[in-house]
């Protein structure tokens, strides 16, 4: 169940509330008058099946409502309510299925913003697995990985493809391409101070590294771990159901790669620096071209339901619902 909150002035109120009350998926509607004072208006509020939100989203949208006012969704995470459970068994889908496109599309605009916190993201992760592969510690880089911030700007790749939006796509890149290469840059500095100290030499980072060296070496396997990592993560951003995401940290070789890149720079090894670009790279476009044939797909099962739902309301008396 989601909760909707509408602030809008009090011209739209009641074709609002004609349509949230006329939706089979839509529970209870309260209607709170003139306590909004900014807009001048109502105040609308509805408890609606996961499943059932984007269609009422979108015509909310070209009522125009978030223009003169405000529509809001929060998730409920505990209820306990007749009408509600019926709501939901009667709405087409399963609600840990259901992708409130609304959701996915402001959570990428927020992940692919490019600010100071993701770059200190960046930089810590990469400098602790620059430090992980010098020490050949798995536990370290396993930790460097997870601290990784760049997941969120890959998916909001797949959501700008799939939902057209060119900024967003633009947005994205652009944070991707700046946080490792700021991140990149950093470290090789790092790594430039440290092998000046002594603290490190080029054996360091050259010598056998078995649970390593998979991070220069890019292989067939590199590229589908990299697929199945960003459909899983694509699916815990969109579903209800979250808790995946660590696995997809863990299982792509992005920060890993960008910290030997640092560390190939440092030293001027030109095969590490390739091999590991090369690493990152296909990475990236693995998660991406995942992300984006898994939202794809997501769009066209629910936009199939969304049609199904259309058809049934439809086929119920209304009290000047405005169209769906």
């Amino acid at each position: 169940m989601m909760l909707l909150r509408v602030v809008s002035p009090a011209e739209h109120t009641q074709s609002i509330a004609d349509l949230l009350t006329d939706d089979t998926a839509v529970s209870n509607v309260a209607v709170h008058r003139g306590v909004s004072v900014k807009p001048a208006g109502d105040i609308i509020e509805a408890d609606i099946a996961r499943e059932g939100v984007n269609e009422i989203v979108d015509v909310l949208l070209r009522m125009d409502i978030h223009k003169s006012g405000t529509i809001q969704l929060a998730d409920v995470p505990t209820w306990m309510s007749q009408k509600g459970f019926e709501a939901d068994l009667v709405t087409p889908g399963a609600s840990a299925d259901a992708v409130v496109w609304s959701e996915v599309t402001q959570t990428a605009y927020e992940d692919s913003e490019f600010n100071w916190t993701f770059v200190s993201f960046m930089f810590l992760a990469t400098v602790l697995v620059a430090i992980a592969i010098l020490l050949n510690s798995t536990i370290l880089l396993i930790g460097a990985m997870v601290l990784g911030p760049e997941f969120g700007a890959v998916a909001a790749l797949g959501v700008a493809l799939v939902r057209r939006r060119g900024t967003l796509l633009r947005r994205a890149a652009a944070t991707l391409a700046g946080g490792f290469a700021i991140a990149i840059a950093a470290t090789t500095v790092l790594a430039l101070i440290a092998r000046a100290l002594g603290w490190i030499t080029v054996v360091d980072v050259v010598e056998s590294r078995p649970d390593t060296e998979f991070i220069y070496s890019p292989d067939k396997w590199s590229f589908i771990v990299a697929v199945l990592a960003g459909a899983a993560g694509v699916l815990s951003v969109t579903s209800a159901k979250l808790g995946g995401l660590s696995g997809v940290f863990i299982s792509v070789t992005t920060i890993p790669a960008a910290g030997n890149v640092a560390l190939g720079l440092a030293f001027g090894l030109r095969d590490t620096v390739v091999g590991s670009a090369l690493q990152l790279l296909l990475n990236l476009a693995g998660m991406a071209v995942a992300g984006w044939l898994t939202l794809a797909l997501q769009q066209a099962s629910w936009g199939r339901a969304s049609a199904y739902r259309a058809r049934l309301l439809r086929n119920r008396p209304t009290r000047g619902r405005p169209d769906l």
